[in-house]
């Protein structure tokens, strides 16, 4: 039912006739079922939770037209959090008759919505197709580029500390600042096997759910700009280090999910999140206790300095101002919303100063770069 029908089916009902700006749930509901009119059950469900929220047990006409075009805003979120309490339905978990799929899709609603009135919208709403393309590609594409890398330099691991290894054009390199695409592209190559397991991993697990329940746009986004934000970082706090791996990306999505957890703590219900939020937090910090390690002590001799780390701290913050603010907003439109707004200013004035910094200040502070190879 799209919204030309829906607003010419309520004219020709006259269920506003006053033009008061709000119709009555029980008038619309009867409407439903008389007519028979294909509405998601979780919709019906969001209906009762708005006429509730309302003294009168009306709804307001745009947000009546805003639900059943699937759009939200933050006083559509208002209305149903002052209504949630009385919804009717039971929880997910007690759907009965549900195949592999659709299970998969429950246990994605339980792992990153944090309140049951946004997992059965999901779960209600959820289509098949697009699939979750992005994250998926970039894992492929990074498992590709590894391979290929493997096999030219017989080295699996430790591979930065090949001489030909730093000569790839996708390493990001402070030598080749000018190539601007090595400020993004860096993050398809990895130290070895270990830095790309590690990554894959948590983009399969973690970014993944995120890109089914929020969508490609919004993840794509957290993504590359943990990614950006990880490599103009290093180019500012650890000028002669190059760059490779997607972890600025990984950290920004692990970041902002665990942030979400802690912060809807009591809502979540995915099984055994303490465990699992320490083991999360035990892995991170492992993996950049070791970035650490073969920045400042690297096992090998090298011909210039190792990988920095810093694109791991970086995603980290990232994640937990912009992605943060997206992961709260779900189905809502973030550009109705002043937070977002801030988190752009901050991340564009960042994006600026260290535009700057590339071209002004290795030449002021007179910085030894090593040679490009």
């Amino acid at each position: 039912m799209d919204r030309s029908s829906l607003l010419q089916l309520i004219q020709e009902q006259q269920l506003d006739p006053d033009n008061t700006g709000f119709i009555g749930a029980d008038t619309f509901t009867g409407l439903v079922h008389s007519h028979e009119l294909p509405l998601d059950p979780a919709k019906l469900d969001m209906l009762v939770a708005l006429a509730q929220s309302n003294e009168r047990g009306q709804v307001c006409y745009q947000e009546l037209v805003d639900l059943i075009s699937s759009k939200r805003s933050s006083s559509f979120k208002h209305a149903i959090a002052n209504g949630q309490r009385a919804l009717p339905r039971d929880g997910l978990l007690d759907e009965p008759g549900l195949g592999v799929y659709k299970r998969f899709v429950r246990y994605v609603a339980y792992e990153i919505l944090p309140r049951e009135v946004d997992r059965h919208w999901y779960f209600y709403r959820h289509r098949s197709c697009p699939p979750p393309v992005f994250m998926a590609s970039v894992t492929l594409a990074q498992i590709v580029v590894f391979l290929c890398y493997g096999a030219r330099l017989n080295k699996w691991v430790l591979q930065t500390y090949h001489p030909e290894y730093m000569r790839s054009p996708l390493v990001y390199h402070p030598g080749h600042r000018a190539r601007a695409w090595r400020f993004l592209t860096y993050m398809f190559m990895h130290v070895g096997l270990e830095q790309l397991g590690f990554n894959a991993l948590l983009q399969l697990m973690i970014g993944v759910p995120l890109e089914m329940v929020h969508g490609l746009l919004r993840i794509s986004l957290l993504y590359l700009a943990g990614v950006l934000a990880g490599s103009l970082t290093v180019s500012i706090t650890d000028m002669r280090a190059p760059v490779v791996g997607g972890s600025g990306g990984v950290y920004a999505l692990c970041s902002a999910h665990l942030a979400n957890v802690v912060m809807n703590w009591a809502g979540m219900r995915c099984p055994y999140k303490l465990l699992r939020m320490v083991l999360a937090l035990v892995c991170m910090s492992s993996e950049v206790g070791r970035a650490v390690w073969l920045r400042f002590s690297p096992p090998l001799p090298a011909s210039g300095p190792q990988p920095s780390f810093m694109a791991h701290l970086a995603g980290a913050v990232v994640g937990v101002s912009m992605g943060l603010t997206i992961l709260r907003s779900y189905e809502e439109r973030l550009r109705d919303q002043c937070g977002w707004w801030v988190v752009l200013l901050a991340y564009g004035t960042f994006l600026l100063f260290a535009i700057f910094w590339n071209i002004f200040a290795y030449d002021l502070l007179g910085a030894h770069i090593p040679p490009p190879p």
